[in-house]
């Protein structure tokens, strides 16, 4: 029995997860409803404070087309289903946009080590621009491809979370 999953289904799951991960952890976070950019979880701190947090889900090789995020008080947290059974914990990777940004920098240096025509930008809201990849859309392509070895060193951070440090 083949344990894929739809690809919104995966993604509503992780969602959950994250919730699941910081609320045993003593932090309260909530799911947002309908489709806020950049925004599936709402964190909430005894101070006052809030956080948005990210989510993307795979159950595959890499998570593609990540725009990411940017500003003080954002999280990515990247869930990893590949080779999970329904009752398998999955695993997490939490980033910060200071995070985000580094990954996103050592990335388009691979990807232009192998290539050095390729023109590619990271914007300030940091998502990687292919400028010379034009989409149906007419526009360039954002969006970059994340492999869990990209970002292997944030491998169940909760604590950038729960202790509220996102410099962004």
């Amino acid at each position: 029995m083949s344990t894929e999953v739809i690809r919104g289904t995966l993604g509503i799951a992780a969602e959950y997860a994250v919730a699941s991960e910081l609320c045993r952890r003593g932090t309260y976070a909530q799911l947002t409803l309908g489709h806020q950019k950049k925004t599936d979880l709402l964190v909430f701190f005894e101070t006052g404070d809030l956080a948005r947090i990210e989510v993307k889900a795979k159950q595959g090789r890499e998570w593609p087309n990540c725009r990411g995020i940017a500003g003080a008080n954002t999280f990515i947290v990247f869930v990893d289903y590949e080779h999970r059974e329904p009752g398998q914990r999955p695993d997490f990777f939490i980033l910060n946009a200071k995070d985000w940004r580094r990954v996103l920098e050592k990335r388009v240096a691979e990807i232009k080590a192998k290539n050095p025509k390729k023109k590619i930008t990271i914007s300030d809201d940091n998502v990687s621009i292919f400028e010379d990849e034009i989409g149906r859309d007419g526009k360039p392509y954002r969006g970059m491809s994340i492999r869990p070895s990209d970002i292997a060193n944030f491998r169940e951070q909760w604590g950038k979370i729960a202790n509220g440090t996102s410099a962004g």
